[in-house]
């Protein structure tokens, strides 16, 4: 195989290691077919006299490859390729049971030779910048789910944009990002015009943001909003603890620790959900069709998040895709 065929354009400007430099091309020739199974590659000293480069630099990446499995030694016969495995990396914010099945569509939509790594952030910006310090240039592509931290667009600039994809939340994005967002204002708002009539037997509706979730406020904005237009009581109850059910509201809550206070205060007093209070959980799982009688959810299709991402991987083309917000009602409204 000759040098022209690698494709390799070494660029010290980067901030990429030369080693992975060399990492980068062999991938990126092996997703574009420019690199086939069977191919050779120079030996290490023809690798460092036609790139000029220490042979140690062209040993460590021709390491990495064979760990790898990506190329293989024959003695006498030198190096080739054996395995077209790609990684990219897959960055979210925590794991829930509905990141599980976001995850889990992700990972079943990608062909064999694709290798996820698989981090999370924990909303903490010092994790973040960890994670894409020790990953730069590392990967062929990166899903990301960001976070409102002024560090987070600082980190994503230095990501190039065409290796690059930001899921779910629309936060410190431009129109050069490629995205799978949901949607946490108007299509909220819209979900809840859907059921307004089932909304109507509550004297009033409560929305449980604990303090302790991340959920974006742009919900908060748009659940006012659809109060005052279609004339519900309505207040915001932000501290946990004071968290009271009562008969005759229904809550909306993003948190899942909610929702098991809610059933726990129905069962003490003796109140039925879906007749004598309310409750619509924000993020389907698969558990909540089955918890008590069923619950009503107003979610994103995580499945879809994970299929859409899963494409952008596979695909050379531009990826800008919202997945719609739909309310699925079930006993507890």
């Amino acid at each position: 195989m000759s040098k022209n065929k690698l494709r390799l354009v070494l660029d010290d400007n980067l901030g990429i290691p030369k080693y992975q430099q060399i990492i980068n091309a062999v991938t990126e020739g092996l997703e574009n077919n420019v690199l086939k199974i069977g191919d050779s590659l120079p030996s290490i000293n023809a690798f460092s006299k036609d790139y000029g480069m220490a042979r140690d630099t062209v040993f460590k990446a021709y390491s990495q490859l064979k760990k790898d499995g990506i190329i293989k030694s024959t003695p006498n016969k030198g190096y080739f390729i054996s395995g077209n495995s790609i990684k990219v990396l897959l960055v979210l914010d925590t794991f829930k049971a509905y990141k599980e099945v976001l995850y889990g569509a992700f990972i079943n939509n990608l062909p064999d030779n694709i290798i996820v790594d698989l981090q999370f952030h924990h909303y903490n910006p010092d994790n973040f910048k960890t994670i894409f310090r020790n990953t730069k240039g590392k990967y062929y592509k990166y899903v990301v789910m960001g976070f409102n931290h002024k560090e987070v667009p600082r980190v994503l600039s230095e990501i190039d944009k065409d290796k690059l994809l930001l899921i779910d939340w629309n936060i410190h994005s431009n129109s050069d990002h490629n995205y799978v967002f949901q949607d946490f204002g108007k299509a909220f708002y819209e979900a809840l015009v859907s059921i307004k009539d089932s909304l109507k037997k509550y004297r009033s509706l409560s929305f449980i943001y604990p303090e302790f979730t991340y959920h974006p406020k742009e919900t908060l904005v748009f659940f006012e909003k659809f109060c005052k237009e279609h004339q519900f009581h309505y207040n915001i109850v932000e501290n946990s603890k004071a968290f009271k059910v009562e008969s005759g509201k229904a809550y909306i809550s993003v948190s899942d620790r909610i929702l098991g206070k809610f059933l726990e205060q129905c069962r003490d007093m003796g109140f039925e959900p879906g007749e004598d209070v309310g409750f619509l959980s924000y993020n389907e799982t698969p558990m909540k069709k089955f918890i008590y009688k069923g619950i009503t959810v107003v979610s994103t299709n995580f499945e879809t998040l994970g299929v859409k991402a899963a494409e952008f991987i596979t695909s050379h083309e531009p990826m800008k895709h919202y997945v719609p917000t739909k309310i699925t009602i079930r006993e507890s409204l």
